[in-house]
């Protein structure tokens, strides 16, 4: 999660960071913050499976943990789902990031995992994990965003 937070302080006003690890060797496979300035799909998860896909190719999802500062959204716990990533870690619940102005689906990862079910049998989902740290985060970036609307990140 440590390397998922550091992910997430490139991007101070959206500090949405993801990494996906080998769950055998822990090894880094993919990373990502979110980029949604440059697109509205570019959420942390998604630009971490992006760059898990230019670096391994689209195999071996399941072998795969990913950690990411936020409870991942619908659209990419989906995204998740579909790729058949089984362990997903995350730090700030959706209620807690919606608390800090940031706009959110009220749906959690495990709603979408259980409308999944048909295909997709997760082996882990885990909130809360460091989430003091990444719940402070949540809240600076707020004040940031507050401070510089304009600005698409500082």
């Amino acid at each position: 999660m440590w390397l998922a937070i550091a992910q997430a302080r490139r991007n101070p006003k959206w500090p949405f960071g993801a990494v996906i690890v080998g769950t055998r060797g822990g090894e880094v496979l993919g990373s990502g913050v979110n980029t949604g300035a440059d697109s509205p799909l570019l959420h942390g998860e998604v630009v971490a499976m992006n760059d898990y896909v230019r670096r391994q190719g689209n195999q071996g999802w399941a072998d795969t943990t990913l950690y990411t500062t936020g409870e991942p959204c619908s659209m990419c716990m989906s995204a998740l789902a579909w790729a058949n990533v089984r362990r997903v870690v995350w730090a700030s619940s959706i209620d807690e990031i919606r608390s800090t102005d940031i706009i959110q689906i009220d749906l959690t990862a495990r709603e979408v995992a259980a409308a999944a079910r048909s295909f997709y049998t997760p082996q882990l989902l885990l909130g809360g994990v460091l989430a003091e740290h990444t719940n402070h985060l949540f809240r600076e970036a707020q004040r940031l965003r507050e401070r510089f609307p304009d600005a698409s990140a500082v």
